[in-house]
């Protein structure tokens, strides 16, 4: 990291983020954003309730750490392995999450499709699911690449489906039922 990333991580980390609304750390950059629509949380607590709570932690504003990176977002959802690490603390490393959500808001969808995509990538998520109400679809990325050639890791598959189908999550051996999805007025 740069003096300047170390600056813009000081900063974010003691940002004073006002009531209702989210900030993130992408690439160096503070991103701050409305507090999200109902459709959105109830989209996030309904995938939340179908994760097996014995195996996994389901948790919600929950901030990454991403190696290498001056990247601390902040996924609507993260799954991680219970023991994967210690629980306590702001930063979650992104290797021990082993998938991430993302739930499109109409300010997000470049940033959840493009940016995201290559930051969860990057940060070697097995599993990075874009949930979009404004399509009414879920698009879930796995396999990654490792990089080969580039160093830049990339998900190799991608599986779309609209929403009233299920989505099979092989990463965590659950299948989510999406019949309650809804989209955006």
């Amino acid at each position: 990291m740069t003096a300047i990333d170390d600056r813009v991580t000081g900063i974010f980390e003691n940002l004073e983020v006002p009531e209702g609304f989210k900030a993130e750390l992408i690439r160096g950059e503070i991103v701050m954003m409305a507090g999200p629509d109902m459709v959105h949380n109830l989209i996030v607590l309904a995938i939340q309730h179908q994760i097996p709570y014995d195996r996994w932690r389901p948790l919600t504003t929950q901030d990454l750490a991403i190696p290498g990176q001056t990247s601390e977002p902040q996924p609507d959802l993260v799954v991680f392995e219970r023991g994967a690490v210690e629980e306590h603390g702001r930063l979650l490393p992104s290797p021990s999450v082993t998938l991430v959500v993302e739930v499109v808001s109409r300010t997000s969808v470049d940033r959840d499709y493009r940016t995201k995509r290559e930051m969860y990538a990057e940060g070697v998520i097995p599993a990075y699911l874009i949930v979009d109400p404004i399509e009414g679809r879920c698009v879930l990325l796995t396999e990654l690449d490792g990089g080969a050639g580039t160093g830049q890791p990339r998900y190799m598959s991608e599986r779309t489906s609209k929403f009233g189908d299920p989505v099979p999550v092989d990463a965590l051996g659950v299948t989510l039922d999406t019949a309650d999805f809804q989209r955006y007025v």
